[in-house]
């Protein structure tokens, strides 16, 4: 065995021992809840799970465990070898990088599962320990993502303070977050150089201490938390920032490397004072059973967790989804694509067979102050006629729930709408899809770069003549194109749909799709 290899073992040992003793005393195989695509990649991640698998009566996923798939980032994997996906670059690669396969795997990096290797790949341990009970801590570059064992947080001071806290950097201070273990004091620091909220775990862990105790062991601790538990800063504007919690969440689960890492048996706890309320609370149930806390749940009180994970955050530099540098001409990220599938099986959102081959258009109305289509029923009169396309008018508000909203999306061909957050819906539009944003609002890249990482095709306004703004006034911050309404001419809008619903009709898998429910249909009437 080289020194290399010893040195690995020895830092993750106290993992192993924790962990593997409850993998192979668990065969209750139904609390693997994911989506069958998506079954070989688990089956092929973790071998020991498979073997159990296949040597257990009651098993019922032995035809997944004998299909070797990898998501992409596992060590050993090689590109090209069978991966979750590869990147759609048909466009030219001159002038971005020197061959297409570097526009590929640049691609890969920056929105796919390429980014969750680089975070492996950077993962390195910054306090060790040296027996199973010690605590550690572990962490990728500039601490955007970490987790630790046997860590003690002292929630005592939020006692004092007075202001809601979001968004806030000084929660902590020296010696609120401690363990034991060998901490690496000048490796460590070197990583504390992203200080922002939502940037990185740096505002917290920079006050990480040493100590002689064992925390848990030595009964430092007023509460031990038993099951893995994931802290969060979210970014809960809109549906649009939501929804990057909820995809580096995902991620970060992949990061994990942990046969359990799936389960919904885990506890989240948001970083803030605030009681959390979202009209998108029902996504969280793709990743917990159980209801999330905050910081209000631990005032006063010095907190243990036994497992502890620090996700990636939605405002990292260069990260997922909203700082996300995409190169030109590629598309098709395997990451949201599994991300759709996944929320989407979590959250049991039906997929409705349909035989009749019509392109199904939802058009998302607004019932807001601005940006709202003025001649909206106008335009839907102009395609009435076509018998090729059915046609859906819908409100995205708090009287249709998100699972009710996501019902629709899902089963949706062409997604249409101005510019705002109801777009982000687009990420769990069927594979064949194509977004109609109307009109960008002078924000040409966000969802259409939005729709690249999905997969999807994209449309958008052209010819800006044909378009009328009004504004009525109100707005004081000069004149912006986010706070008009608007008019569309209604030929423009009716080819730009035409655009859209023929990219679907000849998609190989909406033929597919429709096949197979007519199939199904001739079977039933024999």
């Amino acid at each position: 065995m080289s020194v290399k290899l010893s040195v690995v073992i020895m830092v993750f040992l106290p993992f192993l021992v924790l962990y593997l003793p409850y993998v192979l005393s668990n065969n209750n195989f139904s609390n693997i809840n994911l989506p069958p695509e998506h079954l070989p990649y688990y089956f092929t991640a973790f071998p020991e799970v498979a073997d159990q698998c296949r040597k257990d009566p009651e098993c019922s996923f032995k035809n997944y465990t004998n299909i070797v798939k990898y998501w992409g980032y596992e060590f050993g994997h090689n590109w090209g070898e069978p991966q979750y996906s590869i990147p759609d670059c048909p466009g030219d690669h001159k002038g971005w990088v020197k061959t297409k396969l570097d526009q590929l795997k640049t691609f890969y990096i920056q929105g796919d599962f390429g980014f969750v290797k680089q975070q492996l790949q950077e993962m390195k341990v910054l306090c060790e320990p040296v027996f199973p009970d010690d605590s550690i801590l572990e962490c990728s570059n500039h601490l955007r993502y970490c987790r630790g064992r046997n860590i003690m947080i002292n929630f005592t001071r939020l006692i004092e303070r007075k202001e809601p806290i979001r968004y806030k950097m000084d929660v902590l201070s020296e010696g609120d977050i401690v363990g034991h273990c060998t901490l690496k004091k000048e490796e460590f620091e070197v990583q504390t150089d992203h200080i922002s909220a939502l940037q990185s775990w740096g505002p917290e862990l920079r006050f990480f201490t040493e100590i002689p105790q064992r925390p848990i062991h030595d009964g430092l601790c007023d509460i031990v938390i038993e099951k893995p538990t994931y802290i969060m800063k979210i970014d809960a504007i809109n549906m649009y920032h939501h929804f990057c919690d909820f995809l580096n969440l995902y991620a970060s689960l992949h990061l994990n490397q942990h046969s359990e890492t799936f389960s919904t048996d885990v506890y989240i706890l948001i970083w803030e004072t605030f009681t959390y309320h979202s009209a998108f609370e029902a996504a969280w149930q793709a990743f917990t059973e159980h209801p999330l806390w905050d910081l209000k749940t631990f005032k006063g009180e010095t907190v243990c967790f036994k497992n502890v994970v620090f996700p990636l955050l939605p405002r990292m530099i260069f990260g997922l989804y909203y700082n996300t540098p995409i190169i030109y001409g590629c598309k098709k990220s395997g990451l949201f694509h599994a991300f759709s599938k996944h929320i989407l099986h979590r959250l049991q959102i039906p997929i409705h067979k349909r035989a009749n081959g019509k392109i199904r258009v939802t058009l998302l109305s607004r019932d807001t102050k601005y940006r709202r289509i003025l001649n909206e029923k106008e335009l839907l009169e102009s395609v009435k006629d076509d018998e090729s396309i059915e046609v859906k008018r819908v409100v995205y508000n708090r009287d249709i729930s998100f699972k009710e909203q996501l019902e629709i999306t899902a089963n949706s061909d062409v997604l249409v709408g101005v510019h705002g957050a109801g777009l982000t819906h687009l990420l769990f539009l069927p594979d064949w899809a194509a977004v109609f944003e109307i009109y960008n609002c002078e924000d040409a890249n966000c969802y259409a770069d939005l729709s690249r990482l999905r997969g999807l095709h994209y449309v958008t306004w052209r010819d800006k003549d044909k378009l009328k703004s009004e504004s009525d006034g109100t707005y004081e911050g000069g004149a912006h194109a986010k706070f008009v309404n608007y008019s569309f001419d209604k030929q423009e809008f009716k080819e730009l749909l035409k655009e859209a619903s023929d990219y679907v009709r000849s998609h190989p898998k909406f033929k597919g799709f429709i096949a197979d429910a007519r199939d199904e249909q001739r079977r039933d009437e024999l």
